[in-house]
């Protein structure tokens, strides 16, 4: 789930007939969250029951996904939502409602708490790298990190009025990529999206199991590297750089990865913070989504902080002859 409720959400028609086939028949519906993709979330409430309904109508979007990782984490012990019901034909989900407090929020109003639950994010990721992947999910390894990179070029700078080498672009990010996509690392069960505002805290649950999982659908078989950059490198939040330095040592301590862990990290950041600089311009113009602006003066300060790794050299100086200093932050701060 990546934005708040709008109100002008409204449900599916065949919504009510679905909650009735569940045992919730006159429940009532109310906008919870959008997303960056198609789907949306409601609340439901029914006898004093509370559950989620997702509508992920097809054929932009198929719940399969998130149903078969939602039970493969749940069958490690992990907390995704229990799925109470579902209609594919319709795209329609019934959920285990994970609750009201979400780490975004939580962070905001006690900030003395981000050492500690940052910790047990990073311990999530710990446990859930010590299973083997799921079965059957897609490789995310340097050919999709690079077809992913595409879309700075394709997106971004139009955006901002600039053309860029597209050819020394790719030379310069294999350069750097392709020692990651080697270091053996990996796979593990990526989840893509793992990051403050999709991380719930759940009563009642200790450990790790106190994070409930949201928006894992397009999970993948790829590098430990990438969850906890996207969790320490949140497009929405301010991580310090001190707990993100915590975290990174935390981790590695954990799983003996080292200097090749802590290479990854830098350059897989580096990698998801380009690639997400030119998803927030296609949402722009393609979708019809301008909000997501707002985040790109926070995405500069992110990339331009994994720049300045020494891995990232190759990187670091295309940005330098590409991209001059006034096409970067400067464009978005009156949507900031």
């Amino acid at each position: 789930m990546a934005t708040a409720a709008s109100p002008t959400m409204i449900p599916p028609p065949s919504a009510p007939d679905f909650l009735a086939r569940c045992g919730w028949e006159g429940a009532r519906i109310e906008p919870l969250a959008g997303d960056a993709s198609f789907r949306r979330y409601f609340r439901v409430h029914h006898q004093g029951r509370r559950a989620v309904l997702m509508d992920a109508p097809p054929p932009h979007e198929d719940p399969r996904p998130f149903i078969a990782v939602a039970e493969w984490l749940s069958g490690r012990g992990f907390s995704a939502p229990d799925i109470l019901g579902r209609d594919l034909e319709a795209g329609l989900l019934l959920l285990a409602d994970l609750g009201d407090d979400r780490l975004r929020e939580t962070l905001d109003e006690a900030p003395t708490r981000e050492a500690q639950l940052y910790e047990l994010a990073t311990d999530l990721l710990v446990a859930l790298h010590g299973h083997a992947p799921m079965d059957g999910l897609p490789p995310h390894g340097l050919s999709e990190w690079l077809a992913e990179l595409d879309l700075f070029p394709d997106w971004y700078a139009p955006a901002v009025g600039i053309e860029v080498d597209r050819a020394s672009y790719r030379a310069a990010w294999e350069e750097v990529l392709a020692p990651v996509a080697a270091d053996g690392l990996g796979p593990v069960t990526v989840l893509r999206d793992f990051h403050a505002e999709n991380i719930m805290l759940v009563g009642g649950r200790e450990g790790t199991a106190h994070l409930g999982l949201l928006d894992f659908q397009d999970a993948l078989a790829g590098h430990p590297a990438y969850d906890l950059a996207s969790v320490l490198e949140d497009a929405r939040r301010d991580v310090t750089p001190a707990i993100e330095r915590a975290m990174i040592d935390r981790y590695s301590q954990a799983t003996g990865g080292g200097e090749v862990f802590e290479r990854a990290y830098w350059a897989l950041a580096a990698q998801r913070n380009t690639r997400i600089l030119g998803v927030f311009c296609r949402l722009w113009k393609r979708d019809g989504k301008p909000g997501y602006r707002r985040f790109q003066p926070r995405m500069w300060g992110l990339l331009e902080r994994d720049l300045a790794a020494p891995g990232l050299a190759p990187v670091r100086r295309w940005f330098d002859a590409n991209v001059p200093t006034a096409s970067r932050v400067a464009p978005w701060l009156e949507n900031a």
